[in-house]
């Protein structure tokens, strides 16, 4: 006997939920490393009319004064906060089954009551979904993680990720409503076609190395691509040994070699992470700094995904339109990328 259209659409239903709270998108392998770091210190906002606004402090406005016996002195009015405001997206990925498809699979549909589905309609059922589920969960990893590395050109409607906060050049553009060129202090650190040698290589990683720890702290999240990393292993084997060796007081040591991808090449004792999306990312873009030659110190306390209150990564049961046979399942995801520090941030890359 058939399944309804409503148990079939149930099942679905309940079937991409337990997916997702069974597999969230959280939990990604280290393939994925921005995605995965990102969504691990993901902070919610409580949704907005248009835009996520973060403070910022970009002055103390000092009034400070040496003064001796009855002399007068001055009070000022302290004005040093802005607001950054980074507009948020939506994004969506799901997918359907008309009655064709799933009669061609052994499922046939029903309207209205009385539907009692063979133990063999249910199990080809589970199939069927347990594909598209599969197809659906990479899909959104895959598309949502290249989204956090891009610029948001690519669409009107996209978030703006790493290319946009933290460019090759960035005394120039708008970032959050603030101009970087004439707010010197909104500016990320950059060095770009580093060349000369090892001992150039590494002094110049040190010199934004001290850049980015003045204002905002040591970075914590290092992520390069294999041009970047081959370059700082063959330098880092012709300097100090210090460089190459992970932080094991620390916890930076991966105790599993299954998962290690970069022979623990460290920096300052944080892990250099080596990101296998950044040679999908040249093939897709063709950038002029190919992505495979890039490196970021990222300090991830000043750098958030932002996703809005109860629309983080949220399974949908769209009704069957009354014009077709055909039943939608999806997942929605609003919200967008922040950045409240740009000084503790550097891009680099090697010529």
């Amino acid at each position: 006997m058939p399944f309804t259209a409503s148990e079939l659409t149930s099942a679905g239903y309940l079937a991409l939920d337990f997916y997702m709270r069974n597999n969230p998108i959280d939990q990604i392998q280290e393939h994925r490393p921005l995605l995965e770091r990102m969504m691990a210190e993901k902070k919610n906002f409580p949704g907005a009319k248009q835009n996520i606004v973060v403070q910022i402090r970009y002055a103390y406005n000092s009034n400070f004064q040496w003064f001796n016996g009855d002399a007068e002195v001055s009070y000022n009015h302290r004005q040093g906060v802005q607001w950054a405001s980074y507009p948020w997206r939506a994004c969506h990925d799901g997918f359907a089954l008309n009655e064709d498809e799933l009669l061609q699979n052994g499922i046939t549909i029903i309207e209205g009551k009385g539907g009692n589905n063979t133990e063999a309609e249910e199990i080809q059922l589970t199939n069927l979904l347990d594909e598209n589920l599969e197809e659906l969960h990479l899909g959104i990893k895959q598309q949502f993680s290249q989204a956090l590395h891009r610029d948001g050109t690519q669409s009107a409607d996209a978030i703006a990720g790493l290319d946009f906060l933290i460019p090759s050049a960035p005394t120039v553009g708008t970032v959050g409503g603030i101009n970087r060129a004439t707010n010197t202090w909104w500016q990320s650190n950059a060095i770009t076609a580093l060349t000369g040698g090892a001992a150039s290589m590494v002094t110049s990683m040190e010199q934004m190395w001290r850049k980015c720890a003045r204002n905002g702290g040591k970075p914590n999240f290092i992520l390069a691509g294999e041009g970047f990393l081959d370059a700082y292993a063959s330098a880092a084997g012709t300097m100090i040994t210090r460089f190459k060796d992970a932080n094991t007081a620390k916890g930076e040591y991966n105790l599993d070699p299954s998962t290690d991808t970069t022979e623990d090449l460290a920096f300052h004792g944080v892990r250099m992470t080596w990101d296998p999306e950044f040679l999908d990312l040249d093939v897709l873009l063709a950038p002029a700094i190919p992505w495979q030659k890039r490196c970021y110190f990222l300090n991830t306390k000043f750098l958030k995904l932002r996703p809005a209150e109860g629309h983080d990564m949220i399974t949908r049961k769209p009704p069957r339109v009354y014009n077709r046979y055909t039943y939608y399942w999806g997942i929605t995801w609003r919200g967008g990328m922040t950045l409240n520090r740009s000084n503790a941030h550097a891009f680099l890359s090697i010529a």
